[in-house]
């Protein structure tokens, strides 16, 4: 398989709500990023966050094994701080291999 993706994504728009409207954590009001690396090596990913009013967070680190996807709930970042509900954000995802 030829090569796909990128190894720089921007995702322009996100928010967490602060209510929901079902029991944790299937029906938890979340915001999710999808991460698809289709290569035959593991991807490390790093994400920074930014806001409105204030400095950008990150890097977020995680790892997407090869030929796997996997679904990230923004709500599950932690370190370096978690990303606080009814704040507008928006993110840049980074890796050291392409990803889509």
């Amino acid at each position: 398989m030829d090569t796909i993706g990128r190894t720089r994504w921007a995702i322009a728009e996100g928010y967490i709500p602060g209510w929901s409207n079902g029991p944790e954590p299937e029906l938890e009001s979340h915001e999710t990023c999808c991460i698809l690396n289709a290569g035959n090596q593991p991807a490390q990913v790093r994400i920074h966050v930014y806001y409105e009013d204030r400095d950008p967070v990150g890097p977020y680190t995680l790892s997407v094994p090869a030929r796997r996807t996997r679904h990230l709930r923004f709500n599950d970042l932690t370190d370096p701080e978690p990303i606080p509900k009814e704040t507008p954000f928006a993110s840049v995802i980074e890796s050291d291999v392409p990803i889509v």
